[in-house]
């Protein structure tokens, strides 16, 4: 007796082609362009997922140091200010409060400062 797999191998082709919709041209309909794309496309997404966790902390040093020149200070002198006071308020949140709430982050220089 023989083993057929018909019905396993259509399964996992269309499973990869339904993950590979929305690509264009034949990696969305032919299944080993498809596969490959979408085994690129989870290499990409995984790289990346731990790439933005930079990108933002980048970006709430940026906006911290601009709204704390307004003050005179640099970046880096207020975060040494702050480890001085022991003050331990992470960089998400006073890049959040320098620029929706800019009464508080204003307390928090003046007590540094």
């Amino acid at each position: 007796m023989r083993v057929k797999r018909g019905t396993v191998r259509h399964a996992k082709h269309k499973k990869i082609l339904k993950m590979a919709k929305g690509y264009k041209g034949r990696r969305r309909s032919v299944f080993k362009l498809a596969k490959q794309a979408v085994l690129k496309a989870g290499q990409h997404s995984y790289r990346d997922r731990k790439n933005r966790k930079r990108d933002l902390r980048g970006l709430w040093i940026i906006k911290i140091n601009a709204s704390i020149r307004k003050f005179d200070l640099s970046y880096s002198k207020f975060i040494k200010l702050l480890s001085d006071k022991k003050i331990i308020i992470n960089r998400k949140l006073l890049a959040d409060l320098a620029e929706n709430e800019p009464k508080a982050f204003e307390a928090i220089v003046k007590s540094v400062k």
